[in-house]
């Protein structure tokens, strides 16, 4: 199977739409206040960078990330 752009972008789209629903559910707001949110974070900046590959993570991972990043835990950030 032959990875095209646009499967990249499906799952980008799909992993950023997850986190967002969890974040929103965890943080009670709402959706779109969660996916703004999440947009502003350099984790989100690595998701839509096809180079990490972090769009073939699983959400719970990029999750992670986001949760390390907003506590300012670099290091955290940085090794996962």
């Amino acid at each position: 199977m032959k990875i095209t752009e646009q499967t990249i972008q499906y799952c980008i789209d799909t992993l950023a739409a997850d986190v967002a629903q969890r974040v929103a559910r965890e943080n009670g707001i709402i959706l779109t206040e969660a996916l703004r949110q999440f947009m502003g974070t350099k984790t989100y900046e690595l998701l839509l960078d096809e180079k990490t590959y972090l769009y073939l993570e699983s959400k719970e991972y990029v999750l992670d990330m986001l949760k390390a990043e907003q506590s300012q835990d670099w290091e955290r950030w940085l090794k996962i």
